[in-house]
Formats: C-alpha cells, structure tokens, sequence
C-alpha cells in the first residue's frame, strides 16, 4: 500500500444500480478505504459486495435522502485528509486516482481536482466548464495540459476533508442537481481553484438511467431537476427562473389533468412533479425567510 492508499477515502453514494455498475466501478479501486451510503437501503447487494470487497463502512439508509445529504455523511465518516468523491457509473483506475492527489498537490489554494472524461467508447466526454448562469454550450474540453475552471460534474472530484469542512459542506437543500455548481462556485468565492486534470482518465457512462420504472423516472428526475435548478438561481440572485415557471403552472395544471384522462400517464406525471417542484421550493423559500427573520 502506497501513501494514496493509506490517506485516501473512496465515497460512493448508490439508489438502486444494477449490481454489475457498483462491482465494475469497485474492482479498480479495491487498495482505497471506501464507504459507501446506499440511499435504496438495498440490504442483498450490501452482502453481496461485503463478500467479494473489503468495504471500510457501508451504511443503509431507509430511505432516499438524496444525494448531498448522503455524501456529507460519508464525508463525516472519512478519517483520511484526501476523498474521492465517485458515482457508480464512473470507472477510475488506480493510477489515474494517484494522479489527481498529485495534481491537487501541485497547485496553490487548490479545493478539487477532476479526471479527464471519456465514454463507454472512450470518445472525450464533459466533465468541465462554466456555471450554468452563463449560458454556454456543455461541450468537452479538447485540451493537451490541465484546465483551471468554473466547475466540474460531481460524478468524480478529489478534495480534501478539511476544505469540505471550511465550506460548511454540501448545501443539503439541493437534492442531486446543480450542487456541484453550487459546490464549487463557494469554493472560487474562497479563492480556491477547480481543476480538471489531463492525464487523470476516467470513464463515465453519462445519462444511464438508475430507476427502471418509467412514472418514477419521469417524477424523481423532473421534480427534483426543477427544484434544485429554482434554488440554485435563487441563491445567486437570479429569480427569472421562478418567475417564469411562475406564469406556466396553471397551464401546466390543465395539461397535467387532461393528459391524465387521455390515459398519458407519463404526460400527466412530468407536469405534476414540476407543479409539486414549484410548490415545494416555495415552502422552502417561506422556510428560509422565517429563519432569517
């Protein structure tokens, strides 16, 4: 074991992967300590991987408490100065894992360093770029050398305990979107950079689908989608997103209960977890405004 293996942590957050995700993801890395906070509360692949890998801590949650709050656990659970943050359906290998430490290593006042992402066809795939506000094309980056940036995906980021801990951690009112804009745009604010590292290679399978079940794919990932991105804009200032999902929600009530009659259930679902988005940011605006007061 080198002095990676022995100061580093490998965080895995789960909600119900297929078994072969998690054990290709968690072959390559088996010389780290790896926790891991399984949000689907799936008690078989706990066994099942805690006989094939030697797995630091493994936690069960009864239910899905989102990712944000799922990987703050983990991180308080880490007793190691560097984590690695990765999803499951992101393939690392160990070299590429030491080269991240050491590009973290490498520059000043650095919070995360990032792999270079490719595909399941090992095409060049985007991991890095600028914050959303800014509007610009999310194309991957064709480099030759590392890249200082806005922000990188949360599907793969190294940093260190104690900076996660300066930064109060992840903002938990996002559930899974746009936290790593959020993320990271705090860590720039602390004049810490984000990097997305050359030759550290990982593969991500970007947009395969976790839940099989059509009306509960099209709920989890348009509600919360549409709740993070209103908090999101509401924390930088920008309340056009609000407003303009404002002027749409009767409409969308109409449509929501006439797709319903007309049997188009998947239809009816997109626009009642957008409606329910909405509703409940609102609360939780209420809930803020009380507490500031």
């Amino acid at each position: 074991m080198n002095f990676a293996s022995n100061d580093l942590t490998i965080i895995i957050v789960l909600f119900e992967e297929s078994n072969n995700l998690v054990f290709n993801c968690l072959k390559n890395i088996q010389n780290f300590k790896i926790i891991i906070i399984d949000n689907a509360n799936n008690t078989n692949l706990k066994k099942e991987i805690e006989s094939q890998f030697k797995i630091e801590k493994y936690v069960l949650n009864t239910k899905n408490l989102g990712f944000t709050k799922a990987a703050n656990q983990a991180i308080k659970l880490c007793e190691t100065d560097y984590i690695l943050n990765i999803n499951a359906d992101c393939f690392i290998e160990e070299e590429n894992i030491i080269k991240l430490i050491k590009s973290h290593k490498n520059y000043k006042n650095c919070f995360i360093t990032s792999p270079t992402f490719y595909d399941d066809n090992l095409n060049l795939a985007y991991n890095a770029g600028t914050f959303d506000e800014k509007q610009f094309s999310k194309e991957a980056l064709k480099l030759d050398g590392d890249v200082c940036v806005d922000k990188v995906l949360g599907s793969a980021i190294l940093f260190k305990k104690k900076d996660m801990e300066n930064l109060n951690f992840l903002d938990e009112n996002f559930f899974i979107f746009f936290e790593d804009d959020d993320l990271c745009k705090k860590a720039k604010n602390k004049g810490m950079s984000i990097i997305q590292t050359f030759d550290s290679k990982a593969k991500h399978l970007h947009g395969q689908s976790k839940v099989k079940n059509i009306l509960k794919r099209t709920f989890l990932r348009n509600y919360h989608f549409t709740h993070d991105e209103l908090y999101y804009y509401y924390k930088i200032g920008h309340g056009e997103k609000y407003l303009t999902l404002k002027k749409k929600i009767k409409n969308y009530i109409v449509k929501m209960f006439v797709n319903f009659i007309i049997f188009n259930f998947s239809k009816s679902v997109y626009y009642f977890s957008i409606i329910k988005a909405f509703y409940d940011f609102k609360k939780l605006m209420n809930s803020i405004s009380k507490k500031n007061k």
